[in-house]
């Protein structure tokens, strides 16, 4: 689970500052301020991760990735290729881990988090490449074990590590080479050493964490007459939510039950999200059933009512289709992972919205076959009803403020700027921005005035 997120020179943030995640994390902001480049970027390492080819600091995407970013050019503040891309990444290990020296094994770091930090700037050819990168290994917030890749002042390759102490192996050196990609040791570099390999750790706890990471798109698919699946493992809904009915199929078959909370019933997965899709006020019933016997197409039954007749999804409103992915993935995601959201609220009226953040708060602190599922939602909204159906959770104890982190973007003449709103424990907000949903007052005051004038009028008396 990410904790923090800290980003440079990308796009419109020339600093993010330092970002706190918590398990719900929810960014409001106008249109156009830089909040969707935030999870952009997250999904171009993720893509990059999944990269064969090393070499590749940063993979930008194509029309068929995860996420089109253009050119490096088009992705660095300002389009200047002299400033240097830098992300920092913290995260929950999902179990703490002991790294041991091999030569001297009664030497060893534990930690419960990591954290990495990786320099990303143009080469001659205006390419990304990676300058450097750093780990850590931290136990409380502490880090015990640290780890670096890249150049020194003089542009020549280095590695190290401390407070572990590198042992070169006998025999002529290979030279260091540049870091792969943008968070990996060069194999070549690592075997210099003899003692090195405990280092590999580090990328594999990453690699874990992006890979375990997915997305729901603000434009979801529109609801089909019949869907498709074959039986197999299903990992995600898909940006669009092209697959969330074979998501929800693929766990009902894992025989994937949930929980609500302590002391609630566990729940066959298709029965939960039915449950839920009642809750939020769209539907009556829910139910995926095939076409004939045998086949692998299936439709989805809805009923709006209780005496409402069966139709299929296709005949129902368009909200119901389009939270259906946002719902099924918070619950779907594997334990421990990241789902990053963009405007799950779209198309629902502002009570369903408000009822959605319950629903998401369950998917964060809900439990999955007995255990706690400890997954994450990041959530871009403009929503005030799921905000204050949250604030409104906070002060009823249902939820501690330290679960949930709220940031506001607005647009500066130097690009995004990212404040966190502060949240008390009973749900108060200490720090309200200008302008965050608009200005009430100044709607209120022109209602007023103008109805006043109409009266006047009307009336055929003067206008004071």
């Amino acid at each position: 689970m990410l904790t923090e997120l800290r980003i440079r020179n990308f796009k419109a943030w020339k600093d993010t500052g330092p970002v706190r995640l918590a398990p719900l994390t929810v960014i409001f902001g106008t249109n156009g301020a830089g909040k969707s480049s935030l999870g952009h970027l997250l999904l171009a390492l993720r893509q990059t991760v999944l990269l064969t080819d090393r070499r590749r600091a940063l993979y930008l995407g194509d029309p068929d990735s995860l996420v089109d970013l253009g050119s490096f050019t088009d992705c660095l503040h300002g389009h200047d290729l002299r400033v240097r891309l830098e992300v920092t990444l913290g995260w929950r290990l999902p179990e703490p881990v002991a790294l041991h020296d091999p030569l001297a094994p009664e030497r060893g770091w534990r930690g419960d988090a990591m954290r990495l930090e990786s320099v990303i700037g143009a080469d001659e050819h205006g390419q990304p490449r990676t300058q450097s990168f750093r780990y850590e290994l931290l136990q409380g917030g502490e880090p015990t074990l640290r780890t670096w890749h890249g150049q020194d002042e003089q542009g020549r390759p280095v590695l190290g590590a401390a407070p572990l102490d590198l042992v070169p192996n006998q025999g002529p050196a290979r030279p260091i080479g540049p870091p792969e990609k943008f968070y990996r040791f060069a194999d070549a570099s690592l075997a210099n050493y003899r003692n090195a390999g405990i280092l590999t750790e580090f990328p594999l706890r990453l690699e874990e964490l992006l890979v375990g990471l997915s997305h729901v798109g603000p434009l979801r698919e529109p609801p089909k007459r019949t869907y498709s699946w074959a039986g197999d493992d299903v990992p995600d809904v898909g940006q669009r939510g092209e697959r969330a009915i074979a998501a929800l199929l693929s766990a009902r078959q894992a025989g994937r039950r949930f929980s609500r909370g302590p002391g609630e019933g566990l729940r066959d997965f298709d029965v939960f999200i039915a449950e839920w899709l009642r809750d939020l006020g769209l539907i009556e019933s829910f139910e995926v059933v095939p076409i004939a016997p045998g086949r692998r197409e299936y439709e989805v039954r809805v009923r709006t009512g209780k005496s409402s007749p069966e139709v299929r999804l296709g005949d129902v409103g368009f909200g119901v289709s389009q939270v259906l992915p946002a719902l099924v993935q918070a619950f779907h995601a594997r334990p421990g992972t990241t789902v990053w959201m963009e405007q799950p609220e779209a198309h629902l009226h502002p009570r369903v919205q408000a009822a959605l953040a319950d629903a998401f708060l369950c998917a964060v602190r809900g439990s999955e076959n007995g255990s706690p599922r400890n997954i994450q939602l990041v959530v871009e909204s403009h929503s005030e009803a799921f905000l204050m159906r949250l604030q409104r959770r906070i002060a009823e104890g249902e939820v501690a403020a330290r679960e949930v982190a709220v940031y506001f973007v607005r647009p500066t003449a130097s690009g995004a700027d990212l404040e966190a709103l502060r949240l008390d424990a009973y749900g108060e907000i200490e720090n309200w921005p200008e302008d965050f949903f608009g200005d009430d007052m100044l709607e209120i005051m022109a209602r007023t005035q103008a109805a006043l004038r109409r009266r006047t009028a009307t009336r055929g008396e003067p206008r004071g």
